[in-house]
């Protein structure tokens, strides 16, 4: 399937011809199973292969020199297996005999039943029928000379078909250099009169089953035929191919498929082709070329034409194909498609160029080149107006959102393929994108330089424009080992994260500007193995920003009117900690981040940092020391503190728990007078109290 009408064509032209040589001498014979031994002879003589005639050769004589003959065999081609290229079970020819005196063959109707031809190709890529194409008369050949003399017809005879039928034809295709075996069964065809470059009417239907399928096809073909007395130039015209694929893998059981071709010329001496107004239709989707040439069509064929695939919904197409699609954010996902290109493809590579694809909303436009579809080796340059990625993924809530940087999510997306397909990936591109959408974070501007060569994948990628900044990182994901090695070094300036954090998260316990920088390295094929083996360091710089959810220069109020016993403050219900600047870095081992030099500062406040959070489990264990100033620091004097409290940090991420450390709220006058009262309760108590009590204000 699949190959040229040349090569059943071909092959039965060569036994049409050897048919025709036969019914050739009839008129000047008697018996023609007297001249068998000669028959066979001449095929040998033309062809090199052995002719068996079993059964009886009848004869008709007038008007029509017709022959009916019994099975007919002829060997295969030397090296090829040891069973008869073709058989015929049961043939009829017949030949006008007046037009004969004007060197005129023309062949009444030809009728060949239980024909079975076996095709193959070995592994050097030689065809068993090379030879025969090789050897084949332009004319029939000439009549062998009988016991009468009689003499043979001039080379330059010409002739005509009156029509052919065949009849429940079998076809076996075994190619050893592709390793692919195709029966060809239930082949019935019909042609009506037939004279070199001149059209005939062909209709054709067979079955046909690849080895270690289930699928079987059933085609259906109508054309307009023309041949050249060669056999090396075909022109089909207003051509209908149907094939109706069926099997239990095929939803419905049932698949059809429909090409029509206005016209197509293949030269097998020139090695060209040239195809106008091909259309292809396959359920829902439509591909159509208006012309398409072809080059080398015979030792390594080339093909190339503008291509366009009609809008369609692929949802559409993959419920038609019981293919089950996951839930995605937006139910609209997914319901249009069309694309169009110049195409260049060969058995090895394509070449699309002036590529335009449309997905729902979003329009892709470049080129992409593969320039060996053995060795995966991809090219591309491909350009984005606008494409939101969340509409495609599932739906997801944003509070259970695990952190992570743009870079992240693109080595959890690689780490994600299988690594087999990701070492055999050569790929070198550009993918550059007005406006994209990912995990509900927005960004403008992106270019994404991606390399994969013998197993390690890099990408350098910029969004020059993110929350009113810009953010720049690198990736290079290295898969020899036995767990994909990642390596991602980051950085964001001047992002405000207030509304990054709702965007991705739904709230924002923090604000301001941040410039921020993390070089992290990991293993591992899932998202939960590369957080475990996550190692690296972190740095960040707040500025004009707010901790929310909690007051601290409110906290020490409290706590300084508790102790005094003075009424409280009233509560705020935008609780918040100002500071015009926050620094710190981190490193992270074995996916725990750890942090011990966190500074913040305000006009009013001086706080301190310590702890860590577990990536794994998002629980969090910190301790933030915070202190009221009564004045600024002067050039002659330190700043005056007027408060103090420490305050601890735990629960998760998503809901951190605050307690308030109480003895760091005492002063030094309060905590002596405290002490002098846990003395005496050891006197009164005994020690073991008194020790418990102490250990409150530590």
């Amino acid at each position: 399937m699949g190959k040229p009408f040349k090569i059943i064509l071909s092959t039965l032209a060569a036994m049409v011809l050897l048919l025709i040589a036969v019914v050739s001498i009839l008129p000047f014979v008697v018996n023609p199973n007297d001249f068998k031994s000669e028959i066979i002879a001449a095929v040998k003589d033309k062809t090199g292969r052995e002719l068996t005639l079993d059964g009886e050769l009848k004869l008709l004589l007038f008007p029509w020199a017709g022959i009916s003959t019994e099975k007919i065999a002829l060997s295969n081609a030397p090296g090829f297996q040891d069973r008869p290229f073709v058989t015929i079970e049961e043939g009829n020819i017949g030949v006008r005999l007046l037009p004969l005196l004007s060197k005129k063959v023309e062949i009444s109707h030809i009728v060949l039943k239980g024909t079975l031809l076996n095709l193959a190709r070995n592994k050097q890529g030689i065809t068993n029928w090379d030879d025969l194409i090789a050897s084949a008369p332009k004319l029939p050949p000439a009549a062998v000379a009988d016991k009468t003399d009689v003499q043979p017809v001039p080379d330059q005879t010409t002739f005509s078909i009156g029509g052919m039928t065949i009849e429940n034809a079998r076809i076996n295709w075994d190619d050893l250099k592709n390793e692919n075996h195709i029966e060809i069964t239930d082949l019935n065809l019909n042609a009506d009169k037939f004279v070199f470059e001149e059209p005939a009417t062909l209709v054709a239907s067979m079955s046909a089953l690849k080895s270690g399928s289930t699928l079987s096809h059933a085609i259906k073909l109508n054309t307009e035929l023309t041949v050249n007395e060669k056999f090396d130039a075909f022109a089909l015209h207003h051509s209908d191919l149907q094939v109706t694929s069926s099997g239990e893998a095929i939803p419905g059981q049932s698949l059809s498929t429909a090409l029509a071709i206005a016209d197509a010329v293949l030269d097998f001496n020139q090695q060209t082709a040239k195809i106008s107004g091909l259309q292809l239709k396959s359920g829902d989707v439509s591909l159509a070329a208006a012309e398409m040439t072809g080059a080398s069509i015979k030792d390594n064929p080339s093909f190339q034409g503008a291509v366009t695939i009609a809008p369609f919904s692929p949802t559409k197409v993959m419920q038609q194909l019981a293919i089950t699609l996951p839930a995605m954010q937006d139910a609209n996902a997914l319901t249009m498609f069309s694309a169009q290109a110049d195409v260049a493809v060969t058995g090895d590579s394509a070449d699309l160029q002036n590529l335009a694809l449309t997905l729902d909303d979003t329009r892709i436009t470049g080129a992409i080149t593969i320039k060996s579809f053995s060795g995966s080796i991809i090219g591309f340059n491909l350009g984005i107006d606008a494409l939101d990625i969340d509409r495609y993924l599932s739906p997801r809530n944003k509070a259970s959102k695990p952190i992570a940087s743009p870079a992240v999510l693109l080595a959890a997306g690689l780490s994600a393929l299988p690594v087999e397909t990701l070492r055999k990936l050569n790929a070198d591109g550009t993918v550059s994108a007005g406006k994209l959408k990912v995990n509900d974070l927005a960004m403008q501007d992106i270019r994404i330089n991606l390399s994969s060569k013998e197993g390690i994948f890099t990408t350098q990628q910029t969004v020059k424009q993110f929350y009113q900044g810009s953010y720049s990182g690198d990736l290079s994901l290295n898969t020899h080992g036995d767990k994909p090695v990642l390596a991602v070094n980051e950085k964001i300036d001047h992002v405000q994260i207030e509304p990054l954090l709702k965007d991705y998260r739904g709230e924002a316990p923090i604000s301001g500007l941040v410039n921020a920088s993390a070089q992290l390295q990991g293993q591992g094929h899932k998202t939960k193995e590369l957080k475990t083996s996550l190692n690296g360091q972190l740095s960040f710089l707040f500025k004009d920003g707010a901790v929310k959810g909690f007051n601290l220069q409110k906290i020490i109020d409290e706590g300084k009117a508790l102790i005094k016993g003075s009424s409280l403050p009233s509560d705020n219900a935008n609780d918040q900690t100002l500071f015009s600047e926050m620094t710190g870095t981190a490193t992270i081992a074995n996916g725990l981040i750890q942090n011990n030099d966190l500074v913040a500062k305000s006009s009013r406040l001086r706080v301190d940092g310590k702890g860590n959070v577990n990536l794994i489990s998002e629980a969090v264990d910190y301790k933030i020391d915070a202190k009221l100033l009564d004045t600024k620091a002067a050039a002659t004097e330190p700043e005056q503190v007027k408060g103090a409290v420490a305050i601890n940090v735990a629960g998760t991420l998503d809901k951190p728990l605050y307690t308030v450390d109480l003895a760091s709220l005492l002063t030094d006058k309060n905590k002596a007078k405290v002490e002098k009262l846990i003395n005496k309760i050891d006197k009164k108590l005994g020690s073991g109290v008194g020790d418990l009590l102490k250990n409150f204000l530590k």
